[in-house]
């Protein structure tokens, strides 16, 4: 007899997130296994089972169904991006029956046992930090095994039919990441199932799951001794950044950027505060150290600007040398007119262009530092999971320095820059994340600390200057950073 199992149901994924959303999953593509248990159901078709029976002869007088059973699922799957992946996997729908009594005397046992083998198409959609919500859409290769029995004037011709066969299903459900490498999961399903003796329908499977994610890496141990600085430029202002060893908080630097006439490398008595702000610096913290970087314009021969550059970064050296600072913690360097900050076409940019840079470790603290007039910068290194731009909890203590040093200096006022790493997303995403990740810094220092919102700004630089390779975690990580320019008044 025919046994035909059937549910009706929608299929609704709600929301939408765009690709700069503060919201998001883990990026880097991954394996994954779990397990799913839970309940499925169906709808037995009493009147086609009556129908059929009528046509035997027998007439229907009661009708009693058994239209749930536990179910299960193993699955494993290989996430591609952070929006998708493929899944596949073993299920167990469990068993179904109904029992008819009939007149003349009689009774129609039937049970459809079924199990198969599945493969989908996931697509994820983050809607909280550590939640999203996914659909599924694939094909199952279903195996179906009828069981039928009659007594009195019900004879069933035969007992134990059973079938194979491809059908689609579809699904939807969410996810909580409880760590970077386990997840829970809660998700509905229906599978449409033909049965043994020809008939269609569908099973709807409601379950909870677990989920362990394969070569997901934890955050390198604290390094012993930190790598070599590495060095950045930019335009129109060069930034001091330096990289922080892995578990990072936050480090305070100070910058020198000074100007050139044409063809001189002596320096100005306009620029003698600027280098006293270093000196004073270095002289506070004994154990930073500095590269004195000098460039030229293109006006002249190549070799000429080289030498010019070398001069000009030696006198800065001299200068801080006699001002106490030893030999042996600085270095001079010329690169002429190799790495120019504006255009050489214009005196405006030729003028930019000759100039010293001085690149300078970085401090642990600026508590008691009062530069009189001179820019320094903290590089705080958050810990931001990819396409993410919340605040985590542990940094509160990092924001509460700033702010309580801003507060100590109420001429101070700081721009927070963001940077990303390199995700390929779509245009112009990684500049509004990195933007949305120094606004929420500028945020949390106003509500938590009651710094005064106009003496901060938020700048977004995206992925523009990096100053790490994002071929690896840790270098992808390094790119994720926050830096915080603090400017003293004139």
């Amino acid at each position: 007899m025919n046994r035909v199992a059937k549910a009706v149901g929608a299929l609704g994924l709600a929301g939408f997130a765009a690709m700069n959303s503060q919201f998001a999953v883990a990026a880097d593509p991954h394996w994954y296994g779990g397990l799913g248990v839970g309940q499925s159901s169906a709808s037995i078709d009493d009147s086609q089972i009556t129908s059929k029976l009528l046509g035997s002869g027998l007439t229907t007088t009661t009708m009693t169904d058994d239209n749930r059973d536990f179910a299960f699922k193993l699955f494993g799957g290989y996430k591609f991006t952070p929006n998708f992946s493929l899944e596949g996997g073993y299920f167990n729908l469990g068993q179904f029956g109904f029992t008819s009594t009939t007149v003349p005397a009689g009774s129609l046992n039937g049970k459809l046992k079924v199990q198969g083998l599945n493969l989908d198409a996931v697509g994820i959609v983050p809607i909280a930090k550590d939640f999203s919500l996914f659909g599924r859409l694939g094909l199952q290769y279903a195996q179906t095994r009828d069981n039928f029995s009659g007594s009195g004037q019900v004879v069933v011709s035969n007992s134990n039919p059973s079938s194979t066969q491809v059908n689609y299903k579809f699904g939807m459900g969410v996810q909580y990441d409880v760590s970077e490498s386990l997840a829970l999961r809660g998700e509905w399903e229906r599978y449409r199932i033909n049965d043994a003796v020809g008939g269609r329908g569908d099973v709807d499977m409601l379950s909870v799951g677990l989920v362990y994610l394969f070569g997901v890496e934890k955050p390198a141990p604290l390094a012993a001794i930190p790598p070599p600085p590495r060095i950045i430029e930019v335009a129109p202002v060069v930034l001091v950044v330096v990289p922080l060893p892995p578990v990072r908080t936050e480090q305070y630097c100070s910058i020198l950027d000074l100007h050139f006439e044409i063809n001189q490398s002596t320096v100005q008595r306009e620029s003698d505060e600027k280098i006293d702000t270093v000196a004073t610096f270095m002289r506070k913290y004994p154990d930073t150290t500095a590269v004195i970087e000098g460039h030229s314009d293109e006006v002249g021969p190549t070799a000429d600007n080289m030498l010019l550059s070398q001069r000009r970064a030696e006198n800065v050296v001299s200068y801080l040398a006699a001002h106490g600072i030893a030999l042996s913690r600085l270095k001079a360097v010329g690169f002429g007119e190799t790495r120019p900050i504006a255009d050489n076409k214009t005196e405006i940019g030729k003028r930019l262009n000759r100039r010293v840079d001085a690149i300078i470790a970085c401090a642990t603290d600026i508590e008691g530092l009062a530069p009189k007039s001179a820019r320094v910068t903290m590089a705080l290194e958050m810990e931001f999971a990819t396409n993410q731009a919340d605040i985590r909890p542990q940094y509160r203590e990092e924001l509460r320095k700033v702010a309580t040093f801003m507060k100590a200096n109420p001429g101070v006022t700081a721009t927070v820059e963001g940077h990303t790493s390199n995700q390929k997303v779509a245009a112009g995403s990684e500049m509004a994340l990195s933007r949305a990740r120094a606004q929420n810094v500028v945020n949390y220092l106003v509500s938590n600390f009651d710094v005064a919102r106009a003496r901060l700004s938020a700048e977004g630089y995206g992925a523009t200057r990096r100053f790490a390779y994002n071929t690896s975690k840790e270098g992808q990580q390094e790119n994720r950073r926050i830096n915080i320019i603090l400017d003293f008044p004139n």
